[in-house]
Order: C-alpha cells, then sequence, then structure tokens
C-alpha cells in the first residue's frame, strides 16, 4: 500500500530532503504546511515512522500542519510527506533507512475543518482528536487516545495504552489492548473495551441500543444504562448505577453491584458477592432472575407486587454446616439433601428453598456456594 500510496502523489513538500546514498542532507524539522480543503473531505495519515497525533477541528478551510521532531530527533533519519490528493490530504512519515528502525519521535500538530473524516495510523505515540465531527478510524501500536468533543462514527485502537472520551455523540468503537478506559458524557452506540484494564462510563445515554463493555482484566463501573447492559470482566467488580430493561453482567473474579436494574437480570461471578436491587413496575416487561456465585453472598431486593417462582440452592462444602443460610421476605419452603455428595470435589450438601408470590409469572433463580442468600421484597 505504501508504494502504491507514494506513487500516486504527484509532487512533494515543497523543501523535503531525503537522505539519499550520495550524502543529501536529512529532512529539517520543523516542518510545516497549509492546504486549502473542504469540509467532509479527508485526512489520512500513515506514518510508518511512528509519531503522536494532535488533530484539533475549528471553523476554517484549511488542513494546517506542523511537524517537529523532540531533542532526540528521529533515528535513523525520517522523512515526511504532506500532500493535497482528490478526497483531501495525505500525511506520511518513513525511515530513510531500514536499519535499526524504531519509532521516530516525530509530533504532528494538525488543524482541520470540524466537520472532517480521520483516518489515522501510526507506528507508535499518542493519538489527541478534539472537537471534530465526521468518519474517524485509525490505530496505534503503542499510545494513549484523548478524544473530546467528537461527532459521528469511531473505530480507535491503541495496542497498549489508556483511553479518555468525553462530551461526545459517537457510534462505534474503541479499544486497548493493555490500558484503562474512561467514557464520561457520551451519547450514542459506543462499545468500549480492554484486554487489561478498568472500564468505567458515566454520564451520558445510549439512544437505541444496550451499552457493551469488555474487559479481560480490570473493573467495570456504568452509570447509565437506560436500554441495558452487557458486561464482561475476566478479573474485576462490576457496578452499574442504573439499567433499564436488562442486565447481563459476568465476572470470573469479583463482586457484581448491580443498584438499580429496571427488568429482567442475569447475574454471574465465580467468586464474589452479588448485590442487586429491582425497581419499577412489577406487572410490566420482562422480570425474571438468574443470579449465580460460586463462593460468595447473594442478596436480592424486588418491589413488592411482582409476580414470581422462586428457586433457592446454596451449597455448602463439609466443615461449613450451619455457618450459612437462606433469609427471605416471602415464605419459602426449605429442604436440604440428606447425604453428603462427593462427586464434586469436596463432599457438599444442598439447602434448597422454594416458594412463589402474585402467580409466579418471572423465574427467580438463586445459586450459591459457601454463601449467605437473602431475599427482600420492599413495600
Amino acid at each position: 500500500m505504501r508504494k502504491q500510496l507514494l506513487s500516486g502523489l504527484s509532487t512533494v513538500l515543497t523543501g523535503v530532503a531525503l537522505l539519499a546514498s550520495s550524502g543529501a542532507a536529512a529532512q529539517q524539522f520543523p516542518v510545516e504546511r497549509e492546504i486549502p480543503v473542504s469540509a467532509g473531505e479527508m485526512l489520512e495519515m500513515d506514518l510508518d515512522a511512528g509519531g503522536s497525533i494532535e488533530i484539533v477541528g475549528g471553523a476554517g478551510s484549511v488542513v494546517h500542519v506542523r511537524v517537529t521532531e523532540d531533542d532526540r530527533g528521529c533515528r535513523p533519519a525520517c522523512e515526511v510527506s504532506i500532500e493535497k490528493v482528490g478526497s483531501g490530504v495525505w500525511v506520511i512519515s518513513d525511515h530513510v533507512s531500514d536499519s535499526n528502525i524504531r519509532s521516530g519521535d516525530l509530533h504532528f500538530e494538525i488543524q482541520v475543518p470540524q466537520r472532517f473524516n480521520l483516518r489515522l495510523n501510526t507506528m507508535g505515540g499518542d493519538i489527541s482528536i478534539e472537537n471534530v465531527t465526521g468518519d474517524i478510524s485509525g490505530e496505534t501500536m503503542g499510545g494513549e487516545l484523548e478524544l473530546h468533543r467528537l461527532g459521528g462514527t469511531i473505530d480507535l485502537t491503541t495496542m497498549g495504552g489508556e483511553i479518555e472520551i468525553t462530551d461526545s455523540n459517537v457510534d462505534g468503537r474503541v479499544h486497548t489492548m493493555g490500558g484503562e478506559v474512561l467514557v464520561e458524557n457520551v451519547t450514542g452506540n459506543l462499545d468500549a473495551g480492554s484486554m487489561g484494564g478498568e472500564v468505567t462510563r458515566r454520564g451520558g445515554a445510549v439512544a437505541t441500543s444496550e451499552i457493551q463493555i469488555e474487559t479481560m482484566g480490570g473493573d467495570i463501573e456504568l452509570s447509565d444504562a437506560p436500554l441495558g447492559a452487557d458486561v464482561h470482566t475476566m478479573g474485576g467488580d462490576i457496578e452499574i448505577a442504573s439499567a433499564g430493561d436488562h442486565v447481563k453482567a459476568r465476572t470470573m473474579g469479583g463482586d457484581i453491584d448491580l443498584e438499580a436494574v429496571n427488568g429482567w437480570i442475569e447475574a454471574t461471578t465465580m467468586g464474589g458477592d452479588v448485590e442487586v436491587r429491582m425497581v419499577g413496575d412489577p406487572s410490566t416487561g420482562r422480570r425474571d432472575v438468574e443470579i449465580t456465585s460460586m463462593s460468595g453472598d447473594i442478596e436480592l431486593t424486588v418491589p413488592a407486587g411482582l409476580s414470581m417462582n422462586v428457586v433457592v440452592e446454596l451449597t455448602f462444602t463439609e466443615g461449613h454446616e450451619g455457618d450459612y443460610e437462606i433469609t427471605s421476605d416471602l415464605a419459602l419452603q426449605q429442604s436440604i439433601t440428606p447425604e453428603w455428595d462427593h462427586s464434586n470435589g469436596s463432599p457438599r450438601k444442598v439447602i434448597t428453598a422454594t416458594g412463589s408470590a402474585n402467580g409466579g409469572e418471572h423465574e427467580v433463580r438463586l445459586k450459591t456456594v459457601n454463601g449467605d442468600v437473602t431475599l427482600h421484597v420492599t413495600g
């Protein structure tokens, strides 16, 4: 692709000097150029030499590019091309020599019209974008993503850095392979995920679908999911302050706290406590509940008038008989297996509690191992 791009450029930036075998001088920095454009065109950056990118949208009709290098310079020497093409502007960086290639210490400061499309790819460096509306996509092989006051659609990835996106109205996706993610005051259908960090989402709202969050190694904190949430972490706690329609929450190693859910609930943890509160009119919509903990307490609060069929299974291992109990505001019939079950590792017994209320329309199933179970019915 690089050869195609370079061959398609009719001219190169005035003043670009390439380090050739003849001993010509390397390109001198800073490099600066201003190119007239129209709103809605494209800025495409392909930085094989790496470099950090800072883009700000404004009221003008130009793309202004300034390229600098830090005190260490770009080793081996870098070349930069900035060109006007039919679709907008190309910005390309590369190393002059293939020897000892590493990410360049370049910094790209760019001003674009507020309504503009972006395609950004850098081999290493932070990406910062502010006050731009358009189709925005790209990837950095190692750096942070700082995203503020954006609109349109986005698809941005970093292979190793934190992500912060605030005060935006966007659809799409942001993802990091190794850092925390903060989404604050963002509306639209945005999928935010991390392979190894905490994901926090505060403020904003989802316009047309559920919120989806996934991380392989961190907590998930969500303030509001009016059309539901599907969240999953391999190694952290989950906290959701408010959700409508439904919540699906799964963690392999943490607690789950769902403070106010107006809808159905599925919550599973392999090693933590679960606390859930159902709110809203119990006569409307789906209201099934399934909560499972492999080692922890379960506390569920439901509104009075909920039509439910309740099944609780509390498993305790040998040496813990009498340590855990089922407590319920609803009258439940309890029984215990008479013999120890030796088929699943440690010998165990199961306390089962069942009951129904208001016709038994919705299934409420609670299951834990070595933990207390509490069912509250609010008046």
